[in-house]
């Protein structure tokens, strides 16, 4: 994956993060996991503390674009972004458990 070209990169106080956007050429569509290793890298920060919003791509075409959130810090992220129905799942101590 390469780097093609930073479209966006603004730094957001009330949220304690780096918004950014940019342009990558890959041979497949990369998975949430490689991009957030390659922002990671680029921009010198903590993968745990990185929120991808989408990685969107055209048939056909090698390129993608890439949106995501860099937080200061895992705790702003964690206070930041809305859980996933997974994790919120997983958050919540199920009715009978609760009773017993």
């Amino acid at each position: 994956m390469e780097l093609i070209k930073i479209n966006k990169e603004t730094e957001n106080a009330l949220f304690k993060r780096k918004e950014i956007g940019f342009d990558v050429k890959s041979e497949i569509a990369p998975s949430y996991a490689d991009v957030e290793k390659f922002i990671s890298e680029k921009f010198s920060c903590k993968p745990d503390s990185i929120k991808i919003k989408t990685v969107k791509g055209k048939f056909g075409s090698h390129n993608f674009s890439v949106i995501a959130n860099i937080y200061h810090s895992k705790a702003d992220k964690d206070h930041t972004e809305p859980l996933s129905k997974k994790a919120k799942g997983e958050a919540k101590p199920k009715a009978k458990e609760a009773a017993a």
